[in-house]
């Protein structure tokens, strides 16, 4: 097998499919052929992607309790650990989504430091690319990724500190951190990292006792001298295991990249224009509410989920029914459609399905997690019901929240990256076996990702 003569140089878990895309795209980027798949993938699965150089796994662990997470994380890390990769990364949102109850980071750094033997974690969170910037342990980030959005503090952006499963209270991620881990954080600052002697600062903090290490960066000629300070750290014959943003990616790739370890950047074919293209929307952010009324105003068919049907039986493909008879005819008659189960972030639907979750016995904090599972699946069958009666070529699935599940109901096995589209969320040619969303064009993009045009630019393939 090819991995016997050549190590894979990145094995990386994400905590959702559209930060998991994220990372693939990054690391293609930089020039590594890399594979996101949707479960822990074998020595066997791997060898069938000739010259594999890194490979994702596309988790779900954002949505989860603590005590889930170690069930799903545990064995998922077993699993990378048994591929022998030079690193080992557990991809979060370049927003830090994450709370003590839901998605905890440092729960997932406990679980990692058992698994790989950690004797301290790299955590990099910034992501210039992407307007995600580190200073002084806080975090800044722009509004909307891939726009011109103004840059807030994490605490004050418009949308985070709003997010309805975990907003975001504090910006400094040292003090974020101590509220989900017992684990020390240590920083590593900005005006440290350029300094001549940064790797000595790191082993200094090490040598102290820190068991976590923030890396501030601002700028995007920072990441390769952060990719060889991470890379410079590995112990011999042992993954090293780091935290973060694609920022890993993008800081191990340029490093890689400069130093000859991945094949030449690759020229990215130019993709058509496609129409008619199917959007499933499970985002409540303001950023996706819109990209959401742009696209209405411009051709779009927006076709509504009845969010309480679903909530009802969410089992029961019937209440979908008069949804995908609805986007089949748009479809079929040549008029994109974005099916959504929220419009707006003020849409009513929201709190009528919470009320019938709650009726059902579950309590706030299994509502916020039980909707991205109910409502991506949902989007998952109609999207792969639809795709058998008309045919389209294109299909986004907006919600970092659903877009694990949606995945997995349309029954993608893996996605490689076939062009760069808004940084962050790529246009990939999705692996579904026995589906027929195999061979399909298939983006997936966080609530944060992209300008108010965003959608036409989907549809176009390219900046418009």
């Amino acid at each position: 097998m090819w991995l016997q003569k050549q190590q894979l140089l990145l094995a990386f878990y994400g905590d959702d499919f559209t930060g998991s895309t994220d990372a693939l795209e990054f690391m293609s980027r930089a020039g590594a052929r890399t594979v996101l798949f949707i479960e822990p993938p074998s020595l066997a699965q791997i060898a069938l992607y000739e010259g594999v150089q890194a490979i994702g796994v596309a988790g779900l662990s954002r949505s989860l309790s603590p005590d889930e997470m170690d069930r799903q994380l545990r064995p998922a890390f077993e699993a990378l650990l048994k591929l022998q990769p030079r690193h080992i990364h557990y991809k979060v949102c370049s927003t830090f989504d994450s709370s003590s109850t839901i998605g905890s980071i440092g729960k997932a750094m406990e679980i990692g430091a058992e698994v790989f033997d950690s004797e301290w974690i790299p955590l990099l969170v910034a992501a210039p690319a992407l307007g995600r910037y580190c200073t002084f342990g806080n975090l800044f980030a722009r509004m909307g990724i891939g726009s011109q959005g103004q840059i807030h503090r994490l605490d004050r952006h418009p949308s985070m500190r709003l997010h309805p499963v975990t907003p975001a209270t504090e910006s400094d991620l040292r003090l974020h951190l101590e509220k989900q881990t017992n684990r020390k954080t240590g920083l590593l600052d900005i005006l440290q990292i350029v300094k001549p002697d940064a790797k000595q600062m790191l082993q200094g903090l090490v040598k102290e006792g820190f068991e976590n290490i923030l890396i501030d960066a601002l700028y995007e000629d920072q990441m390769p001298k952060i990719g060889e300070l991470i890379d410079e750290s590995r112990v011999e014959e042992k993954p090293l295991f780091s935290v973060g943003s694609s920022g890993i990616e993008m800081a191990l790739g340029n490093y890689w990249q400069n130093q000859g370890l991945l094949t030449e950047r690759k020229s990215w074919e130019e993709v058509q224009n496609e129409l008619p293209i199917l959007v499933l929307s499970g985002s409540c952010s303001p950023v996706s509410a819109q990209q959401i009324a742009w696209a209405e105003t411009h051709g779009f068919a927006s076709i509504d989920v009845d969010t309480s049907a679903v909530a009802a039986q969410p089992n029961e493909i019937s209440v979908l029914q008069k949804t995908i008879d609805q986007a089949i005819e748009k479809l079929a008659a040549g008029q994109s459609v974005i099916v959504q189960t929220s419009s707006q972030t003020t849409d009513p639907r929201i709190d009528r399905a919470n009320r019938i979750f709650e009726s059902q016995g579950y309590t706030q904090a299994q509502i916020r997690t039980l909707t991205g599972q109910v409502f991506g699946k949902a989007l998952g069958t109609i999207a792969k019901e639809i795709t058998k009666k008309v045919e389209i070529n294109r299909i986004v699935v907006a919600g970092g929240d659903t877009s694990s599940y949606a995945a997995r109901a349309m029954g993608i096995e893996a996605v490689e990256m076939l062009a760069p589209l808004t940084p962050g969320a790529p246009i990939c040619l999705a692996h579904a076996p026995n589906s027929p969303v195999d061979k399909k064009q298939i983006i997936f993009k966080g609530g944060q990702v992209g300008a108010e045009n965003y959608y036409g630019l989907v549809n176009a393939g390219r900046d418009l």
